[in-house]
This record gives structure tokens, C-alpha cells and sequence, in this order.
């Protein structure tokens, strides 16, 4: 892993408390060369600073800092996992400098896969969303002949045709090219506005299940519960990953892509915790942050909301007292 930067505290800072009452406080900077076997219920945070799918899809560069300003807003957050098993690691940054973004996906895949080979519940951070091809294919890498379970929160299908070049537009695409009739693929909060007649005809030909931006909401729940019911009950294990396009750019304007009308942070975390309570979700991400475009570090902030409550809802899953 030629491009591979260890985690730096430089990023982790804040208050200094006597009883480690901050997340800055409570992580864990490992190196990602030498992954050990977790011994508790274990979160590792990972960087995929990319940009080159971005702008291959056209999009308007920068993700490549949103690791970095994620772990930023992180760091401040409360630890109330203080009595508890809990790990939490940082195992750094997987960068693309080089244009060679299969190359770059090839050792995501593999940081990936040996993450959860090794007991740990990874959430990597982006990055353009060319993250959701390498990070499927570690979780297949892991687990080879489980049935795997898409649940992407996004206002694309990221669909397109990837046959000549891979983008950030392009990642279940190519995942249903080798999934073939296994590619179980759910998105929600999906835009009319934002996919062509030909993605939604593409999305119908593998099968994909979608649900409108417009009926992502939580007034809407019981129709969502019984979507996801159905959903898990058909498969083994879970990926989630979540575009913060997908969110109105009240709450995400440091994105490539900003949606005025996308959905709302309450019903992504209900989903979030819903999900991590079936106990089939194995690996999470949030992609697509773009600190360049950011207003006062809102997407930032969400993003790191967002990890914050997957932390919670694993930690609550493994029976973690906290307070």
C-alpha cells in the first residue's frame, strides 16, 4: 500500500478531560499494516481520500479532505462509552495521488477485507463514491458465499455504465456486473430530477429496489419498516453506505453534488439504527463530503453525526452500557 498515510492525532484534539469525556480521548490510532485480531466489539475508522471518481463523473473535486475534516468534527463529540469494551480506532488513510483509481480500490478492498477478516466493524470515510465498489468488494472478499445486502441512502442510483472508465457515478454498476443474479440492491431517497429515464431503466433491469426522495421521510416510516423488513429477511449480511447528496443542502452543502430538496438527517438516523439492530449490517460508509464547498463545516458536521450514531447503535448492539 504505497499510498497509505497512518493516523495522526494532529486531527484528534480538543478539551482535555480527567475522565475521557470526549472522542478524542477515546480513539485509538492504529496502523493499518499490522491489523490485530479485535478483542472487544471494535470500530475502525477509515480514510479513502479520492477524488479522481469525482472527477471522472464531472463532479467539482475536493472529497479527497473530507476524511480529515470528518475526524475533525468527530473529535470533539462525548464519549459515553467510557465504561465499556468499546475500541474505537483510526487506522488513517488510504490516499489516490496518482490518477490510478483501480489501483487505489484494489487496496481499499483489501484494507477492508482484512478489517472484518479481524473482528472489526469498519466505517470508512470518503471520498468520492467510487468507495462503494472497493468497499463491496473487500466485504466479498471476506465473506464469499454470503448473500450481501445493499442499502445505499443517496439521490443517484450511481448506475452508469462503467464498461469504458469507473467513476464515482459508476460503483453498483460494476458491482452488479460481478454480483450477476446475487446484486440485491436497495436506494432510498432517490431523485427524479437526478437520474435519467435511461438509469431508471437500468435500475428496473438488475432489479434494483428504490424508494423517492419525496416518501423518505418520517412521516412515512411504516411504509420504510416494512420495506427494510423485507429487505433483511432476504439476505445474509449488510453494507450501508450513505452519499451526503442525498441530504438537503440545508443540512450538506459541502458536497460535489448539492441536492436543495434531498431528505432530512431524522430519518437517515432512524434507518442507521434500525439497520445496525437487524445485526446483519457488517460495514458502513459516508462519501462524498467536500470540504472546499462547505459552509461553516455543516456536511462535516453530519458526517461525523452519522458515525457517531452507527458507533452508538453497534456499541447498544453489543450490549455496551452507557450513560
Amino acid at each position: 500500500m504505497k499510498n497509505y498515510k497512518q493516523a495522526e492525532a494532529k486531527f484528534w484534539q480538543g478539551r482535555i478531560s480527567e475522565d475521557a469525556l470526549y472522542l478524542h480521548e477515546l480513539i485509538q490510532l492504529k496502523d493499518l499494516t499490522q491489523i490485530e485480531r479485535a478483542q472487544n466489539a471494535s470500530v475502525a475508522l477509515l480514510g479513502y481520500a479520492c477524488d479522481e471518481g469525482v472527477s471522472r463523473n464531472l463532479g467539482r473535486p475536493g472529497a479527497i479532505e473530507g476524511p480529515n475534516a470528518i475526524r475533525k468534527t468527530l473529535s470533539s463529540l462525548s464519549n459515553h462509552w467510557h465504561e465499556t469494551p468499546l475500541n474505537l480506532c483510526d487506522f488513517g488513510d488510504l490516499i489516490c495521488t496518482d490518477q490510478n483509481l483501480e489501483s487505489h480500490q484494489n487496496d481499499t478492498a483489501q484494507a477492508a477485507s482484512e478489517l472484518l477478516k479481524n473482528g472489526h466493524f469498519p466505517i470508512i470515510m470518503g471520498g468520492g463514491h467510487d468507495l462503494a465498489y472497493a468497499h463491496f468488494k473487500g466485504i466479498r472478499k471476506a465473506f464469499p458465499k454470503k448473500k450481501i445486502g445493499i442499502v445505499n441512502l443517496d439521490a443517484h442510483f450511481d448506475l452508469r455504465d462503467g464498461s469504458t472508465e469507473a467513476t464515482s457515478g459508476t460503483p453498483f454498476w460494476q458491482i452488479a456486473q460481478e454480483e450477476k443474479e446475487n446484486f440485491t440492491y436497495y436506494c432510498f431517497g432517490i431523485q427524479k430530477e437526478s437520474n435519467s429515464r435511461q438509469l431508471f431503466q437500468t435500475a428496473s433491469d438488475y432489479g434494483v429496489r428504490y424508494l423517492l426522495n419525496s416518501a423518505f421521510n418520517l412521516q412515512n416510516w411504516y411504509h420504510i419498516q416494512k420495506e427494510l423488513d423485507q429487505f433483511i429477511e432476504e439476505v445474509e449480511l449488510i453494507y450501508l453506505s450513505i452519499d451526503l447528496d442525498g441530504f438537503s443542502s440545508a443540512y450538506a452543502p459541502g458536497v460535489s453534488a448539492p441536492s436543495p430538496l434531498g431528505f432530512a438527517p431524522d430519518v437517515a438516523l432512524k434507518t442507521i439504527k434500525y439497520l445496525v439492530q437487524s445485526q446483519k449490517l457488517v460495514s458502513a460508509d459516508v462519501v462524498e463530503l467536500n470540504p472546499k464547498y462547505d459552509l461553516d463545516n455543516a456536511a462535516a458536521r453530519l458526517a461525523s453525526r452519522l458515525i457517531y450514531a452507527l458507533i452508538d447503535a453497534h456499541a447498544e448492539l453489543n450490549s455496551v452500557k452507557t450513560v
